[in-house]
């Protein structure tokens, strides 16, 4: 059964690891506004920023080079460095990249790792709390997003998605319903339902 609950509440009367939680007496609280599943143990954040963790894949745009170092917008209270000596050709102002966070250094800047240019297509913003959702269980929403419209889509944990090729109409109607409706049940199947309904129009 899924519950929302608010900053403090209670999920358990004991120790639980699950991310954005406190441990106080034995008992675990979460620290926001989140949809929580007492069966499965999940926590699913309502709102909030993304915070960098190693190993984050990101979406991210150059913002300039200066001293063989690149800035990158990463549409968050973070920017992303890259080093010129990470990077296989060259990079200008605008270009959109996907990149790894290797860490967070003490001025909370991304260190981004293994750069890649997206060429061509577009970014959708969507909230980072709704990321998790638009993956799925095991990447399981993602490949059918892919799957089903032959787009090409990269998705950053920062909230900013890729999209090239295929139906990316179809594409981005469907990310943005998961994006509305991430707290209801049955949006697998509704998801699924507008996709193949889709590809016949």
């Amino acid at each position: 059964m899924q519950r929302i609950v608010v900053p403090g509440e209670e999920l358990a009367d004991k120790p639980l690891r699950i991310d954005n939680t406190i441990i106080d007496g034995g008992r675990t609280y979460s620290t926001l506004m989140a949809l929580y599943d007492d069966e499965k143990k999940i926590l699913t954040p309502l709102e909030g920023l993304w915070y960098p963790r190693g190993g984050d894949n990101v979406i991210g745009i150059i913002e300039e080079d200066k001293f063989n170092v690149y800035t990158v917008a990463l549409d968050a209270p973070y920017r992303g460095l890259i080093f010129s000596k990470d990077v296989e050709g060259d990079l200008i102002a605008g270009d959109i990249i996907e990149a790894t966070v290797k860490e967070l250094d003490k001025t909370k800047t991304a260190m981004l790792a293994r750069p890649r240019r997206l060429s061509g297509g577009k970014i959708l913003y969507l909230k980072p709390s709704k990321i998790p959702r638009v993956l799925g269980r095991g990447n399981t929403m993602i490949r059918q997003l892919s799957m089903e419209t032959q787009s090409n889509i990269k998705v950053g944990m920062n909230g900013l998605i890729w999209l090239n090729g295929g139906n990316m109409d179809l594409a981005t109607r469907a990310i943005l319903t998961i994006q509305d409706e991430a707290h209801t049940n049955g949006l697998t199947e509704r998801v699924k339902s507008m996709l193949e309904a889709g590809k016949k129009v």
